[in-house]
């Protein structure tokens, strides 16, 4: 298959003009701007941190601008390839397997956070080794940049391979996922102080992941039966909304019992 074919769709006009002004499409748009959001928080707090490194509010503002263009580029490069590779069932099934993963891990460090802990001890040793370095090529700006480009690169991708097990159309998982980007970078710090009134929302996020996967894995042989997106749309909607149900009536219950 040609590089050309491979990206075709998203330089169809007419299929643009469909997405945009076909109902269902955005209400898979709005799903997964949802699931980007929600699963990205730790992706906008990696990058808020990466820029604590510059000296000027400028630098830091510009390398996040820089780093936003960097992701919506390796976006496009990747939607690209992922839309032809998803076709083959074994790398719908690698997929599949790879999301169950993700949220069986999520529910396992939950239930085990010293393990978590002793995890992340490591990791923030290995980011800070004891030797000193020595001259670099590149400005403490670019390094930055490069550096927050490498996270764009590994946090975009369990997004994209969600995105593509929702949708077959690379321009509706494109937008998706573009204005998923933007309102992470802008909007980080309200999604914060959100998940921390209603701290359900992450272990819903990981539980969307693991339909996700099952939703992939039925469309497999010899199964090859298709969830219709605007179900699935429904069904994250409805999850989303009966989460803050359960929060609210959880607090008012805990809240009679101090009574």
């Amino acid at each position: 298959m040609s590089i050309l074919k491979m990206y075709a769709p998203f330089f169809d006009l007419n299929n643009w003009a469909h997405v945009l002004s076909s109902g269902k499409d955005w209400m898979i748009i709005l799903t997964l701007i949802l699931m980007e959001c929600l699963l990205s928080v730790d992706n906008a707090v990696v990058l808020a941190a990466q820029t604590q490194v510059l000296p000027t509010k400028a630098e830091k503002e510009k390398s996040l601008l820089y780093g936003l263009w960097g992701a919506y580029l390796f976006r496009f490069i990747v939607i690209g390839i992922g839309t032809y590779l998803i076709n083959f069932w074994e790398i719908k099934l690698a997929g599949s397997i790879y999301l169950f993963y993700l949220s069986f891990k999520f529910f396992y460090d939950q239930r085990h956070p010293e393990k978590e802990a002793e995890r992340e001890k490591a990791e923030r040793k290995s980011n800070h080794p004891t030797k000193k370095e020595g001259k670099h090529v590149l400005s403490l700006f670019w390094r930055t940049v490069i550096s927050i480009e490498s996270m764009d690169i590994v946090f975009s991708i369990d997004s994209v391979l969600a995105a593509l097990a929702i949708s077959d159309n690379p321009v509706v998982v494109l937008i998706g996922g573009m204005i998923g980007i933007l309102c992470m970078r802008g909007v980080a710090e309200i999604i914060i102080k959100l998940m921390d009134i209603i701290p359900e929302l992450q272990p819903m996020a990981y539980v969307l992941i693991g339909i996700i996967a099952l939703k992939l894995l039925l469309a497999l042989p010899p199964l090859r039966w298709e969830m219709p997106n605007t179900a699935f749309a429904i069904i994250v909607f409805g999850i989303l909304i009966l989460t803050i149900i359960f929060h609210f009536c959880r607090i008012k219950k805990h809240g009679r019992k101090h009574l």
